[in-house]
């Protein structure tokens, strides 16, 4: 039954995004959007997919960021640009990424001041001109902007989170990676948006932030540790009273199944031996 439900969500969602962008390349072929007069049709369609493409690219490169944000140098793959990515990404005393954060949002803005010319129809119902012939109630409803809505969300901006989220060092391997960073950093350096360290600066002093490596270190401060993610988890398990060595049956168990490795941490914590388990399975 879920994955039915997880299925029909899937297609209803495929479905939506392509009857917004039926109706959307409609109002562009015919010329029936807000995009500015003089700008061909066939134009406003090109600056539709590059600016939903930008905007993609932009929305992943920050997933990706954060991703390898806690990756060991030696982690950050081989590839040319991933590495000279991350170089310039990490470089100094790694304001460059939160630097990046401004100059994204600016340029994402930019693309989403033309987005919205491109996606918002602009057919005045009751002239015989509805796009597909739908009613006048439906016309003025799709004049509204929702379809370009969903058509940025899905298309321009969700879809690209996730590949970048499960492939983060594949997608820096994409030149065009680097020269969005660089474009970001230039409109960062150029202050429009310079406001935000200060407010930035306030709310860290008001709340009392402190940088994660604060608490956990930095990735090679925790290898040196030996807390290496895997690591770290198999330490946490506790030993069962009577095992010197905790079976490794039962420590894959416990690291799939939430539910046991409590159950387990709880017998150690009351101290209850292997014994009375036995015991207690003899009068069960």
């Amino acid at each position: 039954v879920q994955a039915a439900f997880f299925w029909f969500r899937v297609v209803l969602s495929a479905a939506v995004l392509g009857f917004s962008l039926a109706v959307t390349l409609e109002g562009l072929f015919t010329g029936n959007t807000t995009m500015w007069d003089g700008v061909p049709n066939a134009v406003a369609v090109i600056l539709f997919f590059l600016l939903m493409s930008v905007v993609g690219l932009l929305e992943g490169m920050q997933i990706a960021f954060f991703a390898v944000a806690k990756l060991k140098k030696s982690e950050r793959g081989r590839a040319p640009f991933a590495l000279k990515t991350c170089e310039l990404l990490f470089r100094g005393d790694g304001h460059n990424l939160p630097g990046f954060m401004i100059g994204r949002q600016l340029c994402v803005v930019s693309c989403f001041f033309i987005i919205a010319r491109v996606t918002s129809l602009n057919v005045e119902p009751g002239n015989g001109n509805n796009i597909f012939g739908v009613s006048d109630a439906a016309q003025t409803f799709f004049n509204m902007g929702f379809l370009g809505a969903v058509i940025t969300t899905i298309l321009g901006s969700i879809t690209w989170q996730l590949v970048a989220s499960a492939f983060p060092l594949a997608f820096l391997s994409n030149p065009l990676v680097y020269v969005f960073l660089r474009i970001c950093l230039f409109l960062e350096a150029t202050g429009i948006a310079s406001g935000a360290w200060v407010l930035a600066a306030l709310h860290k002093r008001v709340a009392g932030f402190q940088r994660d490596e604060v608490y956990i270190g930095t990735a090679e401060e925790r290898e040196a540790k030996d807390l290496g993610d895997q690591k770290e988890v198999e330490h946490a398990l506790a030993k069962l009273p009577g095992f010197t060595t905790m079976p490794e049956a039962l420590a894959k168990l416990m690291s799939q199944d939430p539910s046991v490795k409590e159950f387990v941490r709880s017998m150690s914590a009351n101290n209850i031996d292997v014994g009375d388990l036995n015991n207690l399975e003899e009068k069960v």
